[in-house]
């Protein structure tokens, strides 16, 4: 029986140079969430989030963007993603549903404390999401990144590349 000897020589790899080490990474893709804004008043009261996206992935038709979104929408993207991709899609923090009973000594779902833990966990959300290559076919992603309105009605689909 032969014995088989395992190959352990150094790949030949090409010399670093400064572009190679400093240079802009080959493929990005940068999401921040912040700018939270209470608007409105009453029952119809609601936080929006400020969505700052930067990549140079082809798949995105802008390069930068900058969207407003709320909780809501947050939802209604997992949903879609769940309803019509094969992604498997991370958990959204929770509705905070005992922060939004009368009567509290806070400000509920408004304090400045509770806004700043939901907009953290909002941005790891739609960073694992918008990493997943195949969520990064998806039109729904899509919209929710770059889109200032999103469609609800809209037809569920892959995008191309151009």
């Amino acid at each position: 029986m032969a014995e088989t000897i395992a190959d352990t020589r150094r790949l030949i790899s090409k010399p670093q140079n400064l572009n190679d080490a400093y240079g802009p990474p080959s493929n990005f893709l940068e999401i921040d969430v912040g700018n939270p804004q209470t608007v409105g008043v009453g029952r119809g009261r609601f936080t929006t989030y400020e969505i700052r996206v930067k990549t140079n992935l082809p798949i995105f038709k802008l390069k930068e963007s900058t969207v407003r979104r709320r909780y809501s929408d947050f939802e209604w993207l997992r949903n879609e993603l769940e309803r019509e991709s094969k992604v498997v899609v991370p958990p959204l923090p929770g509705k905070a549903l005992l922060r939004q009973l009368p009567f509290r000594g806070d400000d509920g779902i408004f304090d400045d404390s509770f806004i700043e833990e939901r907009k953290q966990a909002l941005e790891q959300f739609i960073n694992k999401v918008a990493g997943h290559p195949l969520a990064q076919n998806e039109r729904c992603l899509h919209m929710f990144l770059q889109e200032e309105v999103i469609d609800k009605n809209y037809t569920p689909s892959k995008i191309r590349h151009t």
